[in-house]
């Protein structure tokens, strides 16, 4: 119980209109003093995350001082990008589209990625499609399996358990996509002397769900401190598109469609959230339980698999190391 109120998902309600002034206020406040810049630069996916960073900038800075970038590759979904310039329109902010497709084949992402796939299925070429799912530890008794998944152009669906190697090599590539578009953002923020953007939340930042050096590189990141589901709160309060709110969260980084739940959470977000909160905040697992329609066992399990994703993003969090303190 908190403050004589059952644990639920009111329990992350927060007050929209204060918590947009505290971040305007600490990003004009950021932007005044350490960081020294006159501008902002984010990459807007039309995903919720970076629509409420898009708001939240404007609010703080005047759109006139917002610069947007939309990304696309080839295995962007086309939705991404319509619904980012809608985000952009409906804020007023300028932006320009880079494509980088071409710039990820010439270092070679594509055929790396695609060289890793046909150790599990030779065939793999034009027409075909991908992504790596994971049976998640709900269902592994605290073990996260990856496979892969792919599409033949007859529309047959595949699915291979992979080894570490091949894991690790396809990862590898795909993260090609993170850092070359944090390439693009800084290019512009340099041209235009104005910081980057980022914009993971509480649930994304704790676990680890980004790249390092890719999306996990910025100068400020405005709502880390908020779970997705306080996200959703301010998204609706800044007047975010609906069909942006509504857009379930993907990582549009493989061919085939693919949910955040697939490739690292373990629950849907708005369960993971209530999931992190109860143990940050030391709520028993039986209220945890009944928040989320879990058993106890397995709200523990979740809160494992939280606790080793903490251990695997500490190497992501990490700066570099010196051999003195600097």
């Amino acid at each position: 119980m908190l403050g004589g109120l059952a644990f639920s998902q009111r329990t992350l309600n927060i007050d929209a209109a204060s918590e947009t002034a505290r971040i305007v206020e600490a990003l004009r406040t950021q932007l005044r003093g350490a960081v020294r810049r006159r501008g902002l630069v984010l990459g807007l996916s039309g995903g919720i995350d970076s629509s409420v960073c898009a708001a939240l900038a404007a609010r703080a800075l005047g759109p006139k001082n917002v610069f947007c970038l939309f990304m696309p590759e080839q295995d962007s979904d086309p939705l991404s990008l319509r619904l980012g310039r809608l985000v952009a329109d409906t804020f007023g902010l300028d932006g320009a589209v880079e494509d980088i497709g071409p710039t990820l084949a010439a270092m070679g992402c594509y055929e790396r990625r695609d060289g890793f796939i046909r150790e599990m299925e030779p065939h793999y070429g034009p027409g075909w499609s991908n992504k790596i799912v994971f049976a998640n530890a709900l269902t592994t008794s605290g073990f996260n399996i990856s496979s892969l998944v792919v599409q033949t152009p007859q529309g047959e669906i595949r699915k291979h358990r992979l080894p570490a190697h091949v894991y690790l090599g396809i990862v590898a590539a795909t993260n090609m996509k993170q850092r070359t578009r944090k390439q693009f953002e800084y290019y512009h923020a340099d041209r235009l002397n104005y910081a980057v953007i980022g914009t993971p939340n509480l649930l994304e930042y704790d676990q680890g769900f980004f790249v390092k050096n890719g999306d996990g590189a910025a100068d400020v990141k405005p709502i880390a401190h908020l779970y997705k589901s306080q996200v959703y709160q301010l998204a609706e309060y800044l007047g975010v598109p609906e069909e942006v709110r509504r857009r379930p969260p993907t990582t549009d980084t493989y061919s085939l469609a693919q949910t955040q739940e697939e490739f690292y959470f373990a629950l849907p977000y708005d369960r993971m959230d209530l999931c992190l909160y109860g143990l940050n905040h030391n709520i028993a697992a039986a209220e945890v339980a009944k928040a989320v329609s879990l058993t106890e066992d397995e709200v523990k399990l979740v809160w494992n698999d939280i606790a080793a994703k903490r251990k695997a993003a500490r190497y992501l969090h990490l700066p570099p190391q010196t051999v003195v303190p600097l």
